[in-house]
């Protein structure tokens, strides 16, 4: 099963509100490298804003983003890779429950599984 796949079959999904710009940004991205067409590229804008109301979204509050200070700061991680960290991590805390964090990003990947999360990636 690959990311998507399993992103789709997950019974929650959970994300930070930050998570919608940062995806059109990255897709933006791909289309200025030429890794995506004019065609391609608008298909999947359509298809992650179709879908951005089935997530559970968080919000960013003072008390995540100085979590996320910290753990930018014992992880070596860039900001908003430090903000999702955070997030999973209190939603984790939050539910009671095991969450997975899904990322491409092997740096927040790293921190995740040192944090003692799931992680699932590109590679599986």
């Amino acid at each position: 099963m690959d990311v998507w796949e399993w992103i789709h079959s997950a019974d929650d999904k959970v994300t930070v509100l930050i998570t919608r710009a940062e995806m059109s940004a990255a897709l933006n991205r791909l289309l200025r490298m030429k890794y995506l067409s004019q065609e391609d590229h608008a298909s999947a804008l359509a298809v992650f804003r179709a879908d951005w109301m089935n997530f559970t979204r968080l919000p960013i509050t003072e008390s995540l983003v100085a979590r996320a200070d910290a753990l930018a700061c014992e992880h070596n991680l860039r900001g908003y890779d430090a903000v999702h960290l955070a997030a999973a991590l209190n939603w984790q805390e939050l539910i009671d429950l095991p969450v997975t964090l899904v990322t491409y990003d092997k740096e927040l990947a790293s921190a995740a599984r040192a944090l003692g999360m799931a992680v699932l990636t590109e590679k599986q």
